[in-house]
């Protein structure tokens, strides 16, 4: 049992998407962290193959949710008919969030029958184990070892956790291993900022952006102001690509503030600014985040003391029905009326997002504004790449869209932590990992936070070793 811990990856390996890690305790003892969807250059070729369950689950005894992206739990449908029958654990917001993006996924990829994607649900409700956060809880146990796992808040969506998992062996070694999940980054709309464990053995840790700095706050917002008040000087909209869950609560947040900002300064223009949300799926995960008030930060609950409804405010609008959203399309490309709309996917790798963006990319009046990753081989990356005007174009759906007006992208709005941000993870540890993987990053970002993390451990001293 010496040479246990192990560790496999299975997902999110030279990527941002696909997180399925697997540690293995004892050889009939593994745990397993996240089972989620490839997407974007990672999706290439054929997709049932890809995101097929390709290891021996039979040694499975739990699967563990550090949150609800669908590159995280995008999988669970091929991991049960791998025949995973163990318990699913996650943070209680996220037992709330969860069903939601399984029956999405499900009514996307694979089938649209009720009665189907109801027996799925209820099968999955059954295995769904709720933990809060901070409270240790042993999962599994065998003459060898016992596995306990404790959640604590990454700041990165609603209910998202980094997980610590202790492995205490019958001969009195222990073993502490914590996966970071996607952490978040400080002073992000709605909730709190992640306080680093106080130690780790092996640190599994994300590297999204292991290779850049975001924008400071006050910098983030200034430059978001800035592409509303063009919107509002040309009667334009702008577009904004965004997951359903979490980045689009963050951006109400922030909206409502410059929007009451805006008010309080008598500027009659930003009172007329339509905010609109063209996605059922978001709207329902708005809906849970403003009934799990309790997890925000205390920024937004002193907002709400004061009578503010963050997520709730005049100027916002859903829109639920495909006939709504044609409509609503139709509407705002043809007339000037100032409007931020905000839309899945995130990446603009399909969802409502693109027909805005077929219809009103060749219009200078418009703007679409990118504040989250935008990973290869997307319709987003491409477009953050493009220099509107002399000619650009981008393909959408076989079409050839001329792409004329302003791509702005906020990196400081990401619901990922930046370099520093990873850096300080690990240095506020009183007691650093002896070992770090890192995962879930492009090939330069990864190594580029490697060398980051070894040039900070030989300036305080410590020995650590960085796997990449």
């Amino acid at each position: 049992m010496e040479n246990y811990p192990r560790f496999k990856h299975h997902g999110a390996v030279t990527g941002v998407t696909g997180s399925c890690h697997r540690l293995l305790a004892s050889p009939d003892l593994h745990v397993l962290v996240d089972c989620g969807l490839f997407q974007g250059r990672e999706a290439r070729g054929d997709t049932l193959d890809l995101h097929r369950i390709d290891f021996d689950i039979s040694t499975v005894r739990a699967l563990l949710v550090t949150h609800v992206h669908i590159d995280h739990i995008g999988r669970l449908p091929y991991l049960l008919a791998a025949g995973f029958d163990g318990p699913i654990y996650c943070s209680e917001p996220s037992a709330r969030l969860l069903p939601l993006v399984i029956e999405d996924a499900l009514k996307v990829g694979f089938t649209r029958d009720a009665d189907l994607i109801q027996r799925f649900l209820d099968t999955v409700d059954k295995q769904l184990v709720p933990l809060p956060y901070q409270q240790w809880h042993t999962i599994a146990e065998t003459t060898d070892v016992a596995v306990r796992i404790r959640l604590q808040r990454a700041g990165h969506i609603l209910g998202s956790a980094y997980i610590e998992i202790d492995a205490v062996y019958a001969d009195g070694r222990s073993h502490r291993t914590v996966f970071s999940g996607d952490l978040g980054a400080p002073h992000a709309p709605l909730l709190p900022a992640p306080e680093s464990p106080a130690c780790a053995d092996t640190l599994v840790i994300e590297s999204t952006y292991g290779d850049r700095l975001h924008e400071n706050r006050e910098t983030r917002q200034q430059r978001l102001r800035d592409v509303l008040s063009h919107a509002l000087e040309n009667g334009g909209t702008v577009m904004i690509p965004a997951f359903s869950i979490g980045r689009t609560q963050e951006l109400l947040y922030e909206l409502e503030g410059l929007i009451q900002a805006g008010k309080d300064a008598q500027d009659a223009a930003w009172r007329d600014l339509q905010v609109i949300v063209d996605s059922p799926l978001a709207a329902k995960f708005t809906a849970i985040y403003r009934e799990l008030k309790p997890f925000w930060d205390a920024e937004a609950l002193k907002r709400v003391r004061a009578g503010r409804h963050p997520l709730d405010f005049d100027s916002l609008y859903t829109v639920d029905s495909h006939e709504q959203h044609l409509q609503t399309v139709a509407y705002l490309a043809k007339n000037r009326q100032p409007a931020v709309v905000i839309a899945a996917s995130g990446m603009a790798a399909g969802g409502r997002i693109v027909n805005y963006l077929k219809a009103m990319l060749p219009e200078p009046v418009h703007d679409v504004l990118f504040v989250g990753y935008q990973a290869r081989g997307t319709l987003g990356h491409q477009l953050q790449q493009l220099t509107p005007g002399a000619g650009a174009t981008v393909e959408i759906d076989g079409e050839t869209v001329t792409v004329a007006c302003p791509i702005t992208s906020i990196g400081g709005y990401s619901a990922h932590a930046d370099q520093q941000d990873l850096l300080d993870f690990v240095y506020h540890m009183p007691h650093w990992p002896a070992q770090i993987r890192i995962v879930h990053g492009e090939r330069v970002a990864r190594e580029t936070l490697k060398q980051a993390m070894l040039t900070m451990a030989a300036e305080a001293g410590r020995e650590v070793e960085v796997i990449c």
